[in-house]
């Protein structure tokens, strides 16, 4: 059984079919990259996932268990965590402090606990604190652990973005554009970061991303959308040498020149 599994999912915008009987898996410790050309419905397909939207028909099911209609909150606590195209940072806050604001979503003491500053709400922190340092040190984020967010350049706050969805401890980690906005070198590093994450957690990866390089070097599957549909799904190799996709990303005719030429 895969560990996140979509089934015939479909969300319709008004009169708009934005994700039409869309279908993939994802396995356990496993880098899927899902990708297509603008407005194909990669980022709808996330917000399903994770509990932005509901879709309209087909169910999504996460380690055996349908979420489909579960809210948004639950998420967290299932094991899903995300990062956004666009930041969603607490821009005054430290980096520390961003990255711990990560771990509220999971403890377990209540309302009464923390108001009185029980044993329990301690250990909660204590054991929250080591982990953000793992973090940080994993992300390479210490020299500047104490510095807003916002005074630090893209590419770091995307690391801290990661370090805040990280310090859950996912299952599964929904990545929307990671290398949106990052230079060669930084891109470069991303890849390692990724495949040290992986390991490092043990856990899977959804990735979103228009970085095609970055996709396929770090993937172990990829999933094609365009329009809505899917229209392919496989290996790297297979969806780079698919004509479908080929055609979606250049246009009529090159297709057919491809697998003629291959």
């Amino acid at each position: 059984m895969a560990l996140l599994e979509v089934r015939d999912v479909v969300v319709r915008f008004g009169g708009v079919t934005a994700v039409a009987g869309v279908s993939f898996d994802v396995e356990e410790r496993q880098i899927c990259g899902l990708i297509g050309p603008n407005g194909a419905g990669k980022t709808t397909m996330f917000n399903c996932i994770s509990g932005i939207y509901r879709p309209n028909e087909g169910l999504v099911r996460f380690g055996g268990e349908e979420i489909t209609h579960l809210p948004r909150h639950r998420m967290t606590e299932l094991g899903i965590g995300r990062t956004f195209q666009n930041l969603a940072l607490f821009r005054s806050m430290t980096v520390r402090d961003n990255v711990l604001a990560g771990a509220h979503v999971t403890g377990r003491s209540g309302f009464i606990a923390n108001a009185f500053r029980f044993a329990a709400v301690r250990r909660e922190e204590a054991q929250a604190a080591l982990r953000a340092e793992e973090l940080l040190g994993l992300l390479r984020l210490r020299p500047v652990a104490d510095i807003p967010v916002a005074a630090l350049p893209f590419g770091t706050q995307k690391r801290v973005e990661m370090a805040r969805a990280l310090i859950s401890r996912p299952r599964l980690l929904l990545l929307d554009e990671p290398a949106g906005g990052l230079n060669h070198e930084e891109v470069d590093a991303l890849a390692e970061l990724l495949r040290e994450i992986r390991h490092s957690f043990d856990l899977s990866i959804l990735l979103v991303e228009h970085h095609m390089s970055l996709v396929m070097r770090v993937s172990d599957k990829v999933a094609v959308l365009d329009f809505g549909k899917k229209i392919a799904d496989g290996t790297p190799y297979e969806v780079q040498n698919d004509p479908q996709v080929i055609r979606a990303y250049l246009g009529d005719g090159h297709g057919d020149e491809h697998a003629r030429a291959a």
